[in-house]
């Protein structure tokens, strides 16, 4: 089984993220999404989330695509690839959060992760930026 993991806030499911998980799970057999918790979504946005985590976690474990959803952890973003073990990682297209370091991380870690970036599916319609206006 080839496990693809993702990662995002997820803040109110729309067509992007739905597009966004069916491209992940081309890559493997089994879909695990790691959702962004409230403080980091803070950090990163500079803005809180409009569904609180708990919300945004029954949200995307509802989307039949995904096979398994997590919080991610609150002090290190890495942690929860290192207890997934994931052998792809596929990222959004405009994912900069942490990922700059991901190969080091995953070397650290001695995974073999393969990562991808994912193609956009009408990012000047389908944003959560733009949606969640």
């Amino acid at each position: 089984m080839i496990k693809v993991m993702v990662f995002g806030t997820f803040d109110g499911l729309h067509l992007g993220h739905i597009k966004f998980f069916e491209q992940a799970k081309k890559r493997g057999d089994y879909l695990i999404v790691a959702i962004a918790r409230d403080k980091t979504v803070e950090m990163v946005k500079n803005h809180p989330a409009h569904f609180n985590e708990k919300e945004r976690l029954k949200i995307v474990r509802s989307c039949k695509l995904v096979d398994k959803a997590v919080l991610g952890n609150k002090t290190d973003p890495y942690r929860v690839i290192k207890e997934v073990s994931p052998d792809v990682i596929c990222l959004g297209y405009d994912q900069k959060y942490f990922t700059d370091n991901l190969p080091n991380e995953l070397k650290k870690v001695r995974l073999k992760t393969k990562v991808y970036t994912m193609k956009p599916y009408q990012p000047k319609k389908y944003h959560s930026a733009l949606i969640n206006r």
